[in-house]
């Protein structure tokens, strides 16, 4: 039996926005993070750290917590949409000894 979530399922796992709600409720109590360096945990309490200086990280928190998309990359007056194509060439190739 295959693991995980079935296929065409949105995926409700968040674990960088679960542990930047914890390290929140931490820090309102006053308390330091137990979180291990280089761990998710530490990394989303260094990121609420810079929160209050910095406004791109403050963003960057209410994004994740208000699970807003990505922006999307769309063309505009000047310039077409960007275009993914992906070509398949099929070609016989026929030795001239055979």
């Amino acid at each position: 039996m295959p693991a995980g979530r079935p296929r065409g399922s949105p995926n409700k796992d968040k674990p960088f926005r679960d542990a930047l709600r914890i390290e929140a409720a931490l820090a309102e109590q006053g308390k330091d993070s137990p979180a291990p360096k280089g761990s998710l945990r530490y990394i989303a309490r260094q990121l609420l750290n810079r929160a209050g200086e910095e406004t791109a990280a403050a963003r960057e928190i209410g994004d994740r917590l208000d699970d807003r998309p990505a922006q999307a990359i769309v063309g505009d007056d000047q310039f077409d949409a960007i275009k993914h194509v992906h070509e398949v060439r099929r070609t016989i190739v026929r030795s001239e000894n055979g």
